[in-house]
């Protein structure tokens, strides 16, 4: 018995990294599977091809699973429509959408082109908008229904370089966290992961220094695209069902619950501010708890908790 038995899942960015593995994981589980992806390059400038899903789509096959392969894109509302059809006509139904399909276009800001920052924003933002849209009246309509979508730390941390990239993912998180409350009395879910793992996307970041070269070699050995993919799943499954609205991460074994942003500090000035005043009496107060623009001098960091 699986935990995915008697479901349909559709997963996006199916044939390669934590896609596929969240493809191959759903059909271990019991899922029978939609497997999408465009089988464009990482930057999303090349032609697509129906190979890369095809090709886990007919691995989940000949493993005895069920799986049928799309090769179109999610920035397509139209395109996304034809999944869902394709889901329904193949399998009878839909019940849980994981969404890690995307694409990098790293840049300094101040160098970066309408034409980057416009393809991260479609593949990204305006994909999980049509895939969350063009599934989630049937969502409703049964009373079931699961949304997986992936943020990243470059927008909920910050990543020099990837301004395009982290806007977009911090608007998935907002996406998800009102999706989960809109649908919650319809027991339509939605979580976002933020995943660290070794996949073609990790591997196209420059490295910088022999320090970074050095975090590289241990990515590639403990940092598994199947690790975030077994979040994924067991997200997508209805035995998740008090599970929504939340933001997690996935770094090799370590599974992180993240806070979401909420008030701090408050000032209150009984006779109002003025710009002086926010300037000389508020900005110091809030001082101490200001986050650093600099990478790595954030203080603290998450409890660590052993699993028993």
């Amino acid at each position: 018995m699986g935990v995915l038995d008697g479901k349909v899942v559709l997963v996006t960015g199916g044939g390669n990294g934590i896609g596929r593995e969240c493809a191959l994981i759903a059909a271990r589980e019991g899922a029978k599977v939609v497997v999408n992806d465009l089988g464009s390059s990482l930057s999303g400038g090349d032609e697509g091809s129906a190979g890369p899903a095809e090709t886990v789509a007919q691995e989940i096959r000949d493993a005895g699973g069920k799986a049928v392969s799309n090769s179109e894109s999610v920035t397509s509302y139209a395109a996304v429509e034809g999944m869902l059809k394709q889901a329904l006509d193949e399998f009878g139904g839909l019940h849980a959408v994981i969404n890690p399909a995307g694409i990098l276009r790293d840049g300094m800001f101040h160098k970066m082109s309408e034409a980057d920052w416009d393809s991260v924003i479609a593949v990204h933002l305006r994909g999980t908008f049509n895939v969350c849209r063009a599934t989630i009246e049937h969502f409703r309509e049964q009373q079931e229904g699961s949304y997986v979508l992936f943020t990243s730390t470059s927008g909920l941390l910050g990543n020099i370089g990837q301004t395009n990239y982290g806007a977009a993912k911090m608007g998935i998180a907002g996406l998800s966290r009102i999706i989960g409350m809109e649908g919650a009395s319809k027991n339509v879910r939605s979580n976002v992961i933020a995943p660290v793992a070794w996949t073609r996307m990790t591997q196209s970041v420059p490295v910088k220094d022999e320090a970074a070269a050095e975090r590289r070699k241990v990515m590639a050995q403990t940092i598994r695209a199947d690790q975030p993919a077994i979040l994924a799943v067991a997200l997508a499954s209805q035995q998740a069902k008090d599970v929504s609205g939340q933001i997690f991460g996935a770094r090799g074994d370590d599974i992180q619950l993240y806070s979401q942003p909420r008030p701090i500090m408050n000032l209150h000035k009984d006779e109002g501010w003025s710009p002086s005043t926010v300037l000389s009496e508020c900005f110091p107060q809030m001082s101490e708890k200001f986050f650093s623009v600099i990478p790595n001098r954030q203080m603290g960091g998450p409890v660590q908790v052993q699993a028993s």
